[in-house]
Protein backbone atom coordinates (compact mmCIF):
# COMPACT_ATOMS: atom_id res chain seq x y z
CA UNK A 1 0.00 0.00 0.00
CA UNK A 2 1.22 3.58 -0.73
CA UNK A 3 1.46 6.49 1.92
CA UNK A 4 -1.84 8.17 0.94
CA UNK A 5 -4.14 4.22 1.63
CA UNK A 6 -1.85 3.30 4.90
CA UNK A 7 -1.48 6.62 6.89
CA UNK A 8 -3.82 7.32 9.81
CA UNK A 9 -2.34 10.13 11.54
CA UNK A 10 -3.43 13.38 11.00
CA UNK A 11 -2.23 15.47 7.82
CA UNK A 12 -1.10 19.45 7.17
CA UNK A 13 -2.33 20.47 3.56
CA UNK A 14 -0.98 23.20 1.75
CA UNK A 15 -3.97 24.42 -1.11
CA UNK A 16 -1.52 26.37 -2.83
CA UNK A 17 -1.91 28.82 -6.19
CA UNK A 18 0.92 26.51 -8.10
CA UNK A 19 1.57 23.53 -5.91
CA UNK A 20 -0.51 21.27 -3.37
CA UNK A 21 1.51 19.57 -0.44
CA UNK A 22 0.30 16.91 1.97
CA UNK A 23 2.67 16.74 4.88
CA UNK A 24 2.71 13.50 7.17
CA UNK A 25 4.24 12.54 10.41
CA UNK A 26 6.38 9.50 10.53
CA UNK A 27 8.39 8.50 13.37
CA UNK A 28 9.74 11.65 14.01
CA UNK A 29 10.46 13.08 10.61
CA UNK A 30 8.29 14.82 7.91
CA UNK A 31 7.31 13.21 4.83
CA UNK A 32 5.90 15.58 1.95
CA UNK A 33 4.13 14.70 -1.35
CA UNK A 34 3.44 17.19 -4.01
CA UNK A 35 1.66 18.14 -7.13
CA UNK A 36 1.00 21.16 -8.96
CA UNK A 37 -2.00 22.69 -9.05
CA UNK A 38 -2.22 22.46 -12.50
CA UNK A 39 -3.77 21.00 -15.46
CA UNK A 40 -4.14 20.63 -19.60
CA UNK A 41 -6.91 19.57 -21.65
CA UNK A 42 -6.59 17.47 -24.68
CA UNK A 43 -9.24 16.66 -27.29
CA UNK A 44 -10.75 12.71 -26.25
CA UNK A 45 -10.08 9.97 -28.00
CA UNK A 46 -9.66 6.69 -27.16
CA UNK A 47 -6.18 6.37 -28.66
CA UNK A 48 -4.88 9.03 -26.44
CA UNK A 49 -6.58 7.62 -23.28
CA UNK A 50 -4.54 4.22 -23.95
CA UNK A 51 -0.99 5.95 -24.26
CA UNK A 52 -1.86 8.05 -21.12
CA UNK A 53 -2.92 4.86 -19.52
CA UNK A 54 0.00 3.16 -20.65
CA UNK A 55 2.40 5.77 -19.30
CA UNK A 56 0.75 6.12 -16.00
CA UNK A 57 0.04 9.99 -16.72
CA UNK A 58 -2.54 11.78 -14.32
CA UNK A 59 -5.39 12.27 -16.02
CA UNK A 60 -9.34 12.50 -16.03
CA UNK A 61 -12.20 11.90 -19.10
CA UNK A 62 -14.69 14.82 -18.80
CA UNK A 63 -16.75 14.61 -21.51
CA UNK A 64 -15.48 15.21 -24.80
CA UNK A 65 -11.53 16.49 -23.13
CA UNK A 66 -8.95 14.90 -21.10
CA UNK A 67 -8.17 16.74 -18.32
CA UNK A 68 -4.20 16.01 -17.83
CA UNK A 69 -3.46 16.85 -14.38
CA UNK A 70 -0.90 17.98 -11.28
CA UNK A 71 3.21 17.03 -12.35
CA UNK A 72 2.30 15.81 -15.79
CA UNK A 73 0.51 18.92 -17.39
CA UNK A 74 3.87 20.52 -16.98
CA UNK A 75 5.44 18.25 -18.86
CA UNK A 76 2.95 18.14 -21.16
CA UNK A 77 2.96 22.18 -21.39
CA UNK A 78 7.06 22.10 -22.44
CA UNK A 79 6.14 19.51 -25.10
CA UNK A 80 3.50 21.35 -27.01
CA UNK A 81 4.79 25.04 -25.76
CA UNK A 82 1.64 26.24 -24.04
CA UNK A 83 0.10 27.46 -21.19
CA UNK A 84 -1.09 25.07 -18.45
CA UNK A 85 -4.21 26.01 -16.71
CA UNK A 86 -4.85 26.49 -12.85
CA UNK A 87 -7.83 25.79 -10.62
CA UNK A 88 -6.78 28.41 -8.53
CA UNK A 89 -6.15 32.65 -9.09
CA UNK A 90 -4.68 34.75 -6.49
CA UNK A 91 -5.08 31.96 -3.77
CA UNK A 92 -8.61 31.37 -4.09
CA UNK A 93 -10.58 28.75 -6.74
CA UNK A 94 -10.79 30.81 -10.17
CA UNK A 95 -14.67 31.47 -10.86
CA UNK A 96 -13.68 31.58 -14.37
CA UNK A 97 -12.59 28.31 -14.64
CA UNK A 98 -14.69 25.70 -15.54
CA UNK A 99 -12.83 22.37 -14.46
CA UNK A 100 -11.35 24.47 -10.83
CA UNK A 101 -13.89 22.12 -8.90
CA UNK A 102 -12.88 18.67 -10.03
CA UNK A 103 -8.90 19.40 -10.50
CA UNK A 104 -9.06 20.37 -7.12
CA UNK A 105 -10.82 17.32 -5.72
CA UNK A 106 -8.72 15.09 -8.18
CA UNK A 107 -5.27 16.50 -7.02
CA UNK A 108 -6.45 16.40 -3.49
CA UNK A 109 -7.04 12.83 -3.17
CA UNK A 110 -4.35 11.38 -5.17
CA UNK A 111 -1.76 13.08 -2.32
CA UNK A 112 -3.67 11.89 0.53
CA UNK A 113 -6.66 9.01 -0.44
CA UNK A 114 -9.20 8.31 1.00
CA UNK A 115 -9.30 8.95 4.89
CA UNK A 116 -7.89 5.89 6.81
CA UNK A 117 -11.41 6.72 10.09
CA UNK A 118 -14.12 8.51 9.59
CA UNK A 119 -13.25 11.98 11.15
CA UNK A 120 -9.42 11.61 10.55
CA UNK A 121 -7.75 15.05 10.91
CA UNK A 122 -6.46 17.17 8.36
CA UNK A 123 -5.10 20.68 8.81
CA UNK A 124 -6.03 22.62 5.74
CA UNK A 125 -4.19 26.23 4.61
CA UNK A 126 -6.23 28.77 3.40
CA UNK A 127 -5.52 32.83 2.59
CA UNK A 128 -5.97 35.96 4.75
CA UNK A 129 -8.14 38.49 3.54
CA UNK A 130 -6.29 40.73 1.18
CA UNK A 131 -7.01 44.51 3.02
CA UNK A 132 -9.92 46.51 1.63
CA UNK A 133 -10.39 43.71 -1.17
CA UNK A 134 -14.18 41.74 -1.23
CA UNK A 135 -12.94 38.11 -1.34
CA UNK A 136 -14.49 34.21 -1.93
CA UNK A 137 -12.71 32.77 0.71
CA UNK A 138 -15.31 31.84 2.68
CA UNK A 139 -16.57 29.62 -0.37
CA UNK A 140 -12.75 28.66 -1.10
CA UNK A 141 -12.89 27.08 2.45
CA UNK A 142 -15.68 25.44 2.40
CA UNK A 143 -15.13 23.79 -0.97
CA UNK A 144 -11.88 22.69 0.08
CA UNK A 145 -13.67 21.37 3.27
CA UNK A 146 -16.37 19.76 1.18
CA UNK A 147 -13.61 17.55 -0.50
CA UNK A 148 -12.18 16.62 2.29
CA UNK A 149 -15.51 15.19 3.74
CA UNK A 150 -15.84 13.37 0.68
CA UNK A 151 -12.98 11.77 1.32
CA UNK A 152 -14.01 11.24 4.81
CA UNK A 153 -11.80 13.73 6.42
CA UNK A 154 -12.41 16.55 8.84
CA UNK A 155 -10.79 19.20 7.58
CA UNK A 156 -9.87 22.54 9.67
CA UNK A 157 -8.55 25.76 8.25
CA UNK A 158 -5.66 27.53 9.00
CA UNK A 159 -4.46 31.05 7.85
CA UNK A 160 -1.31 30.21 5.85
CA UNK A 161 0.70 32.93 7.73
CA UNK A 162 -0.17 31.38 11.00
CA UNK A 163 1.23 28.05 9.29
CA UNK A 164 4.85 29.13 8.69
CA UNK A 165 4.55 30.42 12.77
CA UNK A 166 3.83 26.67 13.30
CA UNK A 167 6.24 25.57 11.11
CA UNK A 168 9.20 27.47 11.69
CA UNK A 169 8.79 29.48 14.79
CA UNK A 170 9.23 26.35 17.73
CA UNK A 171 12.45 28.18 18.53
CA UNK A 172 10.65 31.50 19.66
CA UNK A 173 7.56 30.06 21.32
CA UNK A 174 5.45 30.92 17.98
CA UNK A 175 6.06 34.52 18.31
CA UNK A 176 7.28 36.89 15.36
CA UNK A 177 6.32 37.06 11.89
CA UNK A 178 5.76 34.42 9.18
CA UNK A 179 5.55 35.17 5.72
CA UNK A 180 4.81 32.59 2.98
CA UNK A 181 5.54 34.53 -0.49
CA UNK A 182 3.53 31.75 -2.90
CA UNK A 183 2.54 32.40 -6.68
CA UNK A 184 -1.01 33.87 -6.39
CA UNK A 185 -0.63 35.76 -2.71
CA UNK A 186 1.98 36.81 0.12
CA UNK A 187 0.80 35.78 3.35
CA UNK A 188 1.63 38.10 6.38
CA UNK A 189 1.00 37.00 10.01
CA UNK A 190 2.56 38.48 13.20
CA UNK A 191 2.05 36.16 15.84
CA UNK A 192 2.37 36.16 19.78
CA UNK A 193 2.95 33.05 22.03
CA UNK A 194 1.03 31.19 18.34
CA UNK A 195 -1.94 33.62 18.79
CA UNK A 196 -2.01 35.69 15.51
CA UNK A 197 -2.03 39.45 16.29
CA UNK A 198 -2.31 40.92 12.37
CA UNK A 199 -2.58 38.82 9.87
CA UNK A 200 -3.61 39.74 5.85
CA UNK A 201 -2.38 39.15 2.42
CA UNK A 202 -0.75 40.44 -0.45
CA UNK A 203 -1.08 40.15 -4.17
CA UNK A 204 1.77 41.28 -5.50
CA UNK A 205 3.33 37.38 -5.68
CA UNK A 206 5.13 35.09 -8.27
CA UNK A 207 2.00 35.22 -10.62
CA UNK A 208 2.41 38.97 -10.97
CA UNK A 209 6.18 38.88 -11.31
CA UNK A 210 5.46 36.50 -13.99
CA UNK A 211 2.48 37.78 -15.70
CA UNK A 212 4.70 41.05 -16.22
CA UNK A 213 7.60 39.58 -17.06
CA UNK A 214 6.02 37.59 -19.77
CA UNK A 215 4.26 40.70 -21.23
CA UNK A 216 7.20 42.99 -21.43
CA UNK A 217 9.69 40.10 -22.99
CA UNK A 218 6.61 38.21 -24.96
CA UNK A 219 8.22 34.54 -23.12
CA UNK A 220 4.99 32.44 -22.13
CA UNK A 221 4.52 32.81 -18.13
CA UNK A 222 4.88 29.18 -17.67
CA UNK A 223 8.39 29.42 -18.97
CA UNK A 224 9.12 32.39 -16.75
CA UNK A 225 8.17 30.65 -14.35
CA UNK A 226 10.25 27.53 -14.28
CA UNK A 227 13.12 29.90 -15.16
CA UNK A 228 12.93 31.55 -11.90
CA UNK A 229 12.43 28.69 -9.90
CA UNK A 230 15.49 26.61 -11.68
CA UNK A 231 18.32 29.41 -12.55
CA UNK A 232 17.22 32.83 -11.71
CA UNK A 233 18.81 35.11 -9.64
CA UNK A 234 18.30 38.17 -8.03
CA UNK A 235 21.41 40.42 -8.40
CA UNK A 236 20.60 43.41 -10.35
CA UNK A 237 20.25 44.14 -14.22
CA UNK A 238 22.82 42.12 -16.61
CA UNK A 239 21.54 43.44 -20.06
CA UNK A 240 19.79 39.97 -20.35
CA UNK A 241 15.89 41.00 -21.54
CA UNK A 242 14.37 38.14 -18.79
CA UNK A 243 16.49 38.58 -16.18
CA UNK A 244 15.82 42.15 -16.29
CA UNK A 245 12.00 41.99 -16.40
CA UNK A 246 12.45 39.36 -13.59
CA UNK A 247 14.61 41.98 -11.53
CA UNK A 248 12.65 44.81 -12.06
CA UNK A 249 9.44 43.10 -11.17
CA UNK A 250 10.99 41.12 -8.04
CA UNK A 251 12.06 44.34 -6.78
CA UNK A 252 8.52 45.79 -6.94
CA UNK A 253 6.71 43.02 -5.33
CA UNK A 254 9.80 43.18 -2.07
CA UNK A 255 9.07 46.91 -1.85
CA UNK A 256 5.05 46.64 -1.75
CA UNK A 257 5.63 43.79 0.52
CA UNK A 258 7.75 45.46 3.28
CA UNK A 259 5.56 48.86 2.82
CA UNK A 260 2.17 46.71 3.60
CA UNK A 261 3.60 44.75 6.35
CA UNK A 262 4.98 47.88 7.52
CA UNK A 263 2.01 50.32 7.01
CA UNK A 264 -0.57 47.68 8.66
CA UNK A 265 2.09 47.06 12.08
CA UNK A 266 2.28 50.83 12.47
CA UNK A 267 -1.58 51.23 11.90
CA UNK A 268 -2.60 48.59 14.70
CA UNK A 269 -4.10 49.42 17.45
CA UNK A 270 -3.49 47.94 21.08
CA UNK A 271 -0.36 45.80 19.61
CA UNK A 272 0.94 43.78 22.21
CA UNK A 273 3.59 44.99 23.48
CA UNK A 274 6.64 43.24 22.66
CA UNK A 275 9.91 43.51 25.19
CA UNK A 276 12.12 41.51 23.41
CA UNK A 277 12.81 41.76 19.43
CA UNK A 278 11.02 38.93 17.23
CA UNK A 279 12.47 36.87 13.93
CA UNK A 280 10.93 37.27 10.71
CA UNK A 281 10.79 34.25 8.60
CA UNK A 282 10.06 33.87 4.23
CA UNK A 283 9.14 30.89 3.11
CA UNK A 284 7.19 29.86 -0.32
CA UNK A 285 8.15 29.20 -3.62
CA UNK A 286 8.77 33.01 -4.51
CA UNK A 287 11.59 33.57 -2.18
CA UNK A 288 13.89 30.93 -4.06
CA UNK A 289 16.08 32.67 -6.27
CA UNK A 290 19.58 33.76 -5.12
CA UNK A 291 19.68 37.12 -3.55
CA UNK A 292 15.70 37.40 -2.61
CA UNK A 293 17.02 37.53 1.32
CA UNK A 294 19.46 40.47 0.80
CA UNK A 295 17.17 42.68 -1.44
CA UNK A 296 14.41 41.62 1.18
CA UNK A 297 16.83 43.08 3.57
CA UNK A 298 17.43 46.17 2.16
CA UNK A 299 14.13 46.79 1.75
CA UNK A 300 13.58 46.45 5.49
CA UNK A 301 16.58 48.62 6.17
CA UNK A 302 15.22 51.60 3.92
CA UNK A 303 12.29 51.54 5.96
CA UNK A 304 11.64 53.21 9.44
CA UNK A 305 9.96 49.81 10.71
CA UNK A 306 8.01 49.84 14.00
CA UNK A 307 9.24 46.76 15.65
CA UNK A 308 12.58 45.31 16.23
CA UNK A 309 13.87 41.97 14.68
CA UNK A 310 16.10 39.63 16.00
CA UNK A 311 16.54 37.92 12.57
CA UNK A 312 15.03 38.15 9.11
CA UNK A 313 16.21 34.39 7.61
CA UNK A 314 14.65 32.04 5.07
CA UNK A 315 12.97 28.92 5.62
CA UNK A 316 15.40 25.97 5.03
CA UNK A 317 12.58 24.11 3.33
CA UNK A 318 10.43 26.79 1.77
CA UNK A 319 8.29 24.79 -0.69
CA UNK A 320 6.54 22.30 2.51
CA UNK A 321 7.16 25.01 5.30
CA UNK A 322 3.11 25.96 5.09
CA UNK A 323 2.09 21.99 4.80
CA UNK A 324 4.63 21.57 7.97
CA UNK A 325 3.30 24.30 10.37
CA UNK A 326 -0.34 22.84 9.51
CA UNK A 327 0.70 19.64 10.06
CA UNK A 328 2.21 20.47 13.66
CA UNK A 329 -1.39 22.41 14.27
CA UNK A 330 -3.31 19.13 13.31
CA UNK A 331 -1.27 17.43 15.88
CA UNK A 332 -1.77 19.68 18.52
Amino acid sequence: MNKAEEYSQPMGLDVGTSRIVVARSAEGQYEYDAQLNAFLTLPYSKLTVSLLQRENVFHEVKGSEIVVVGNDAQKFAEVFHAETRRPMLNGLLNPHEPHSMAVLRAIVGKLLGKAAFAGQKVYFSVPAPVPNEKSGIAYHEASIRQILTELGFEGTPIEEGLAVVFGELGGSNYTGIGISCGSGLCNVCLAVLSVPVISFSVPKAGDFIDNQAAMVTGELATRLRVKKEQDFRLNGMTGGRVQNALTVYYAEMIEHLVETLRSHIASTQRLPKLDQSIPLVLSGGTVLPKGFLEHFGQALRATDFPVRLSEVRLSPDALNSTARGALMAALC
